[in-house]
């Protein structure tokens, strides 16, 4: 594997978990409240280290050995770089304790309505994906777009399990916001700052 197979690796190593953490926290907010260390340690074990050994013994199958023409490398390390961007700033708008679901697991918070969460509703995720799409740019083969695809269904499912606990927690003011806010594509007129 070409250190551009090493440097995709390392992408989806840090991306293709997190619908998985998610998939574990979400669905029993009620019981992992009451764990919350437990909490941690369970979805950090059911999602890297099954995702890691994934793409240690498939990395044949998932990475070239050869380099992508000019137009991908350019492609894929753009989408990688404002990953990164939109995270540093994801990471100043809540806060590092707020991005890995602390607020959610204490049951308290608000809604996020500044910075980008102003634009869309899920720019963390939004990012993953772009990170991904940059990794299948830079060194994918078919079998890499095929786990971005279901990587893409397990994020959609990630997010209507959130969304319900959002709803379930802040009811209607969630609703409303949801209303003016975009899951996805930036709302650029008329947004909260």
């Amino acid at each position: 594997m070409i250190p551009l197979g090493w440097f995709a690796a390392l992408i989806l190593f840090l991306q293709l978990p997190i619908p998985l953490f998610w998939f574990v926290l979400h669905p029993l907010m009620g019981f992992w409240r009451r764990h919350t260390k437990a909490s941690y340690i369970v979805a950090l074990l059911l999602a890297w280290p099954p995702v890691t050994a994934c793409i240690v013994a498939f990395r044949r199958e998932l990475f070239r050995p050869d380099w992508p023409p000019v137009w991908r490398l350019i492609a894929g390390f753009a989408l990688v770089i404002f990953e990164v961007w939109l995270f540093a700033r994801l990471t100043h708008d809540l806060g590092m304790a707020r991005l890995v679901g602390k607020t959610e697991l204490a049951g308290g918070g608000s809604i996020a309505r500044n910075g980008i969460y102003g634009r869309i509703r899920h720019p963390r995720y939004f990012g993953s994906l772009l990170a991904i799409i940059g990794a299948c740019l830079l060194a994918a083969k078919v079998a890499m777009w095929v786990i971005a695809a279901i990587w893409t269904a397990l994020m959609l499912l990630a997010i209507a399990f959130e969304e319900r606990e959002l709803r379930t927690r802040f009811g209607a003011e969630y609703d409303e916001y949801a209303r003016q806010v975009p899951r996805f594509l930036p709302a650029w007129r008329g947004a909260r700052r």
